[in-house]
């Protein structure tokens, strides 16, 4: 590799509107750093072409990067939109209804005509075969795989083109799902198949047999959409092994993805959370409420102490009507909500405005666009209050269609009996709240204030909204990262590669069993190390960080605590079950006087693959006032309308401040200002908002 192509960085993320690209590089002779985003939009479902075409719309040669990594929705698409492949399951005798009968934690619990989602394999492709584990691991009935051939057979039959296994307590010991799938490789080669240790050593039977069958029912799709990647950057010069972004806020090899992609079901959120701790760190802000508003939705995430939290109860289409599916895989515990900027409002038969979750996407779009959209959504709503500059719409690539946007304003006016600006506020008001409702299931319900942290605020809408939610949460500050917009590709180039190891170990935490902790730690730390030796990185370029996941006896669920480096002893298991009781306290607001029982070992590996530390921003000593556009009309909603100073973001450099009522206008997104805001830029490029009027 050059020192040319070694000094690009670049990472690509594809959204349900856009694909974004960051490219950053570092000049050789100067050591300075310089950023190249673009945008192109997302082109399902050929997803590779949009990030092929926002590669050569960056300027940046191919051949000439020297680190990439991706982020992809396609995994969530496939599962949602029901485009996965035809699956058959395995599992054991006597449990081939499992997958069915799920959980009883229907979310309509009143409803009689309540019915459960249907699952992804259907009866007549789930089969059994004798053979059976205990909790522990021990074998009480062996395995038969005599009846596999014949299973195998129907399922060629029936057009099955993955197979997923999932046989009971495979968790504590996988050697008879290692003997199936073996032998289901053996007698069907080149079949898709994957078993559920590969993804999972927790417990819980119906989360783990959904978790592989979710895995199967996407794999074949996601190897081919990778393997078309690949070939494509590697046709237009690319030499390097491409990273995949994860769910886990990591990066990890492609080859290793197409085995288990399942784990990048949340990759685009997961990457612009990780990019808010590490601009956390990086600003001196351990403590942030962690805000992405795209063109399809808003996601939100508390970060504390610099730490992202990671989570396995994870669940797709989970509403107030459905249960939803489960996936036992470490994804960043996120809030997600049908909010943003292509959000489409509506009126329902009783004159109630609503905004979301139906999104006009990026074909037509708002009605702004000027591609048939017909529907007013909240894009459409700040224009016309004056808050994005319909001259300067999409970063100046087009006109907004300010007739468009009005016909669309008007039709939800003429519902409401009121005008088009009351509809525009309207709709801005409630896209603010349900954003708020965001922020606190993810700081209030969990036993914070938000007023302890500070609102990082990205996408393409982060900027637009950020203030006034600070404001009604009484949060004194808000940061806009440099290329808001492209944000969570920015965080991709600031992963470390990363894999989450999970294994169930149940027993009551006492201090005589400091020993057995010590050994189960040291298992998982081991396997940890062993699977990235095979892969070439060497045990001290490894990371290792533990947590322990600990519940009270005869509780259901646990929480996680960080466990200490070293061997432990009576004493050390003694500091963590005060953890816990400190932990569980301030989640569920009491603790108990009963025993604590431990439940699990979590080991995060992480090793530095491509991550780059960022570079102060060059100062050229202009004035602020260079930075001034002009000045407009604008309405701020609850503060009245008010003349505003507009800003060229790009002519912005660290140390200018000054006061709102102002806008900030970049290529990729508008920050609005409100009167009584004080604003200055950090020697990185980040605008930092104190918030006036704050409770």
């Amino acid at each position: 590799m050059s020192s040319s192509s070694a000094a690009n960085r670049v990472a690509t993320d594809v959204g349900g509107t856009f694909t974004d690209l960051v490219h950053l590089r570092t000049d050789p002779a100067t050591g300075r750093q310089e950023i190249v985003t673009a945008k192109s939009d997302t082109t399902p479902p050929d997803f590779e072409r949009g990030v092929l075409e926002v590669i050569a719309r960056s300027g940046v040669a191919t051949a000439d990067i020297g680190f990439l990594v991706h982020g992809t929705t396609v995994v969530i698409n496939a599962l949602t939109e029901r485009k996965g492949v035809t699956t058959g399951l395995i599992t054991t005798e006597g449990f081939r209804d499992s997958l069915e009968i799920a959980r009883g934690n229907r979310p309509d619990f009143f409803n009689l005509f309540y019915r459960k989602p249907a699952p992804f394999v259907p009866r007549h492709l789930r089969r059994e075969l004798p053979g059976r584990l205990a909790p522990t691991g021990a074998e009480r009935w062996p395995l038969d795989l005599s009846g596999l051939p014949a299973i195998l057979e129907d399922f060629r039959a029936k057009g099955v083109e993955a197979v997923a296994i999932c046989l009971l307590h495979s968790y504590a010991n996988p050697e008879h799902e290692l003997a199936a799938l073996e032998r289901v490789r053996e007698l069907w080669p080149g079949v898709s198949a994957v078993a559920s240790h590969q993804i999972t050593r927790e417990w819980r039977e119906y989360e783990r047999t959904s978790t592989a069958v979710l895995s199967a029912y996407v794999q074949p799709i996601a190897e081919r959409y990778l393997g078309r990647l690949h070939d494509g950057v590697a046709r237009d010069g690319f030499a390097g092994q491409p990273y995949i972004m994860q769910s886990n806020c990591g990066v990890d090899t492609l080859d290793h993805v197409k085995r288990i992609p399942i784990t990048m079901v949340e990759s685009g959120p997961a990457s612009g959370f990780w990019g808010a701790a590490e601009l956390g760190r990086l600003i001196g802000e351990p403590n942030v409420l962690a805000l992405d508003i795209g063109g399809t939705t808003a996601k939100c995430s508390l970060i504390e102490d610099g730490r992202v939290r990671i989570m396995t109860d994870y669940w797709i289409e989970r509403d107030q009507r459905s249960a939803g599916y489960p996936i036992m895989v470490p994804v960043v515990d996120l809030v997600e909500i049908g909010n943003g900027g292509g959000s489409i409002a509506s009126v329902d038969d009783f004159g109630k405005l609503h905004v979301g979750p139906r999104s006009a996407g990026a074909d037509p779009g708002p009605a702004a666009y000027g591609l048939g959209g017909e529907h007013a959504t909240t894009t459409d709503a700040n224009l016309v209050l004056g808050r994005i500059n319909p001259a300067f719409f999409r970063g100046g690539d087009v006109d907004a269609d300010m007739p468009a946007a009005e016909r669309a304003l008007d039709a939800v006016a003429a519902e409401l009996g009121g005008t088009r600006l009351d509809a525009a506020r309207g709709i801005v008001r409630i896209a603010n709240h349900n954003m708020i409702n965001a922020l606190k299931l993810v700081s209030v319900n969990r036993g914070h204030d938000p007023r302890d942290f500070t609102l990082v605020a990205f996408g393409g809408g982060g900027g637009m909204h950020a203030a006034a939610l600070a404001a009604e949460l009484g949060m004194a500050k808000v940061v806009i990262p440099r290329a808001a917009d492209v944000f969570s590709a920015w965080g991709m180039l600031m992963s470390d590669l990363r894999r989450d190891y999970f294994v169930t170990r149940l027993a009551t935490l006492t201090p005589d069993r400091s020993a057995s902790l010590d050994g189960w730690v040291r298992e998982v730390e081991v396997h940890a190390a062993d699977q990235y030796a095979a892969e070439g990185i060497a045990a001290d370029q490894l990371s290792l960080e533990r947590f322990g996941r600990l519940r009270y006896e005869n509780q259901e669920h646990s929480v996680e605590v960080p466990l200490e480096a070293g061997e432990f002893d009576a004493a050390a298991v003694q500091a963590i079950v005060e953890r816990f009781h400190v932990t569980y306290e301030r989640e569920y607001t009491y603790r108990l006087d009963a025993p604590v029982e431990f439940v699990g070992v979590h080991v995060v590996a992480s090793a530095q693959v491509g991550k780059l530390t960022p570079a102060k921003l060059p100062v050229d000593g202009r004035e602020v006032a260079e930075a001034r556009k002009g000045e407009r009309e604008v309405d701020f909603e609850l503060e009245g309308v008010a003349a505003a100073a507009i800003y060229d973001g790009a002519a912005l450099e660290p140390g200018m401040a000054f006061s709102g009522p102002a806008i900030v206008e970049t290529s990729g997104t508008t920050v609005v200002v409100r009167p009584g805001d004080e604003v200055r830029m950090d020697d990185y490029g980040n605008l930092h908002i104190d918030v006036g009027g704050t409770a």
